[in-house]
């Protein structure tokens, strides 16, 4: 353990270790502001099509040798405007499950017609930190600035959408626009995603920690401060777990998301618990006054 310890410390001097815990950070920080949300809307499903859509286009850029970064956004925003224009007619489950087996098998032929190193095709799957770039980093930072002002902009309006979205049409709010572009922000992040974590894992932080944080507090703005912190733990943890064992990023992501979704689980069972005893005490108290 000391040994491994001092080996993270030594890589922690290194460049691209440096770059790669800025981009983790940033990915923590976008996860986290969208994942409450995602999971208010119950998303779950689409979010995993729109990886898969991103993949899409990650692939078709390293076939053509373009931005990889700027074909995931590409293909992730595409897949999120469909999905929000057909899930508007209803049937939106076999309308994802539709986009979601077509961007894979367009991604499973870019993926067999590349010509070059096979490790870059496969880090589209299960993601590769360590070899983001100066650019992608920067990339990442501006695709974070936008989301979370977005949605710090239209915080009221899309809150209102996703929890109550009949009566959110009823009093005026465009509920249709905010569905469109929540699944673009959807699509931005799930295409930063695909660059670090992969797209076979994306749920790992666009869902787990806010399904954690709706655990432990019925506060949505509670839910976004918890879900930034669970995220940030999972991305930046997850990296710096990896650095001297050398294992797999994306599988440290996963098993600390995981980990902080059950210990929430537990707290939230625990609490729920203690309210309902608190409400039976109340219930027999007011009973016995009311005898008396």
């Amino acid at each position: 353990m000391p040994q491994l310890l001092t080996d993270t410390v030594a890589l922690l001097g290194v460049d691209f270790v440096q770059n790669a815990i800025v981009a983790s950070a940033l990915l923590g920080l976008l996860s986290g502001v969208m994942t409450s949300l995602i999971v208010l809307r119950q998303m779950s499903f689409s979010v995993h099509a729109t990886s898969e859509l991103a993949l899409m286009g990650a692939a078709a850029a390293l076939l053509f040798g373009l931005n990889v970064g700027f074909g995931a956004v590409v293909g992730a925003i595409v897949a999120a405007v469909v999905l929000a224009v057909l899930g508007m007619k209803g049937q939106q489950d076999s309308a994802i499950g539709v986009v979601m087996s077509f961007g894979m098998g367009l991604s499973v032929l870019f993926l067999h017609l590349y010509p070059g190193n096979s490790s870059t095709a496969m880090s589209l799957l299960t993601g590769q930190i360590v070899g983001i770039s100066i650019g992608s980093t920067w990339q990442m930072a501006i695709v974070t600035l936008i989301v979370v002002a977005t949605v710090v902009i239209f915080w009221r309006p899309m809150l209102f959408a996703s929890a109550d979205p009949a009566m959110a049409r009823a009093v005026g709010v465009p509920v249709g626009a905010i569905s469109i572009l929540f699944a673009v922000l959807v699509g931005l992040a799930s295409a930063q995603s695909v660059q670090i974590v992969g797209a076979l894992l994306v749920m790992a932080l666009l869902i787990t920690p806010g399904a954690a944080a709706a655990e432990i507090t019925s506060s949505p703005v509670r839910a976004v401060f918890w879900s930034i912190l669970f995220a940030e733990l999972a991305a930046v943890g997850g990296f710096l777990l990896s650095l001297a064992p050398g294992l797999p990023v994306s599988v440290l992501v996963t098993s600390i998301s995981f980990a902080i979704y059950l210990l929430a689980r537990v707290i939230g069972g625990a609490r729920r618990r203690r309210t309902s005893r608190d409400e039976v005490r109340a219930g027999e108290r007011m009973a016995q006054e009311h005898h008396h």
